[in-house]
Formats: structure tokens, sequence, C-alpha cells
């Protein structure tokens, strides 16, 4: 367990991408093992750093010290706030391990000292990781620490759901191209306006299903007159019935 230490009140960020946004907040899963390891003075720290950027905390037990989810996307950490020079195997072996089970994995790394710092270096490349595989993210203190486990969890969710955004709108569009082709080909056919095509959208579909209704079943779905009712299926099953549609 960490010593006792007095830690700076939590706020939320003060930049553009503000956490405290109800549009940015998330859910924060802690490890039941980590916390027991930590001095109550850090977990309370952490509570009400996520509390202020407007995320929840739940107390789980996890593999991962810490599980993010944020903009529909999970990000899994592992937050070593202890490192301890003689014991490195064990570190890098958990670490190798879980990398394995998460498809975004960070490991943050809390080395205040020097004996510390290379330490982490000689290891890191004594077992050889992989740049980037996961990511190692070393910091000078606890509260550093937290918070850029915060700011790339929250990254990573808003970069998710700008994709996410991004193919909704793209899907979008191309159903509102889908549909103004298909009011131009049902509108080409005489006697039927815009009305009468949005009917027959809704009632029947497709125009390959517009094609196949029988004269009865556009009656019996839709607003429509008998006359037109009976323009639309010669003008799909009557050869001898010349009018193709003219799309503008």
């Amino acid at each position: 367990m960490n010593s006792m230490r007095d830690y700076r009140e939590s706020t939320p960020f003060s930049n553009a991408s503000n956490l405290s946004n109800p549009d940015c907040c998330g859910v924060c899963l802690m490890s039941i093992t980590w916390k027991d390891e930590q001095h109550p003075s850090f977990i309370n720290f952490i509570s009400s750093f996520l509390n202020a950027n407007s995320f929840r905390l739940n107390f789980v037990p996890i593999a991962p010290d810490f599980i993010f989810n944020c903009g529909g996307l999970s990000v899994a950490f592992l937050f070593l706030t202890n490192w301890d020079c003689n014991d490195t195997s064990s570190i890098f072996s958990r670490v190798q391990k879980l990398n394995g089970q998460f498809a975004h994995f960070y490991v943050v790394v809390t080395l205040p000292t020097k004996e510390q710092n290379e330490s982490f270096i000689r290891s890191y490349f004594k077992y050889d990781m992989k740049l980037g595989r996961p990511t190692f993210v070393p910091v000078q203190d606890l509260e550093m620490g937290f918070e850029k486990i915060v700011k790339i969890a929250h990254a990573r969710g808003m970069c998710k759901r700008q994709d996410a955004i991004a193919k909704l709108r793209s899907e979008r569009e191309k159903s509102v191209q889908g549909m103004d082709v298909y009011l131009k080909v049902l509108t080409s056919i005489p006697g039927i306006d815009s009305h009468d095509a949005n009917a027959l959208n809704q009632a029947i579909g497709s125009i390959a299903a517009i094609a196949k209704a029988s004269k009865e079943y556009i009656l019996e779905n839709t607003d429509l007159s008998p006359e037109k009712a009976e323009t639309i299926t010669r003008f799909f099953r009557d050869p001898k019935y010349n009018l193709g549609p003219k799309i503008k």
C-alpha cells in the first residue's frame, strides 16, 4: 500500500474537450484487488476526479486495473503505482498476458526516481516488448498517471464516436440519395405524385415490390385511387403500355 500523502483537489479538465460535458461521460471499472493495494486518500482522489468529469465508478473483480467504457469503446489499463526494481519479471508477465486479451490496452507506470526509470528501460528491452504493443506511459506521480488514463480513454472514445457519426452520416446521405431516385422513378409514371410515391414506399416498399404488387393489393394498402393503381400495374407489367420512366 502506498504511503500516506496529500492529493491535490480533483477538478475537471480545463481544455476545450472538457470531460464534464454530459456528452462525454462514461463508465470506469476499477479492479477491487488494485483498489485494496492503494491508499484510501488516492482512491478518494480518483473518485472525485471521475465524478468531476462525469464518469461513473464501479469496483469489480477484473484482470486489468481499469477498464473504461467511453463512446462505445472499451479501453483497458494497468496502472503500476509502485515500480519494484527487484521484481520486473512478474510485471511484464502480467503485461504480456493482458496484451493478448484486449484490443485497446495501455500500461501507465509511475517512475518518480532515476533508478526506477532506468530499471524500467532495461526491463522493457530485456523482455522484448514491441513498440506500441502495448503502449507504455511513464509518469512521475500518481495524480498525473490517473489523469493520463482518463484522457487516453476519453480520446479513444471520442475517435470511436466520431467514426460512428461519420458512418451514420454517410449512410443517411446514401439513403436520401436512394429515396430521391425512388421518387423520380415513381413520379415519372403519369398521374403519380410525391404523395402517392411516399404512400407506396411506406405500404409496399421497394420499386421491385411495387412492380410485383397487384392492383387489389395496392388498393388495400394505400389511399391511391383505382385509376392510379391500374396505371401502376400496367406500367410495370404490360409491355404494350409504352410508359417507360423518364428520370429527370
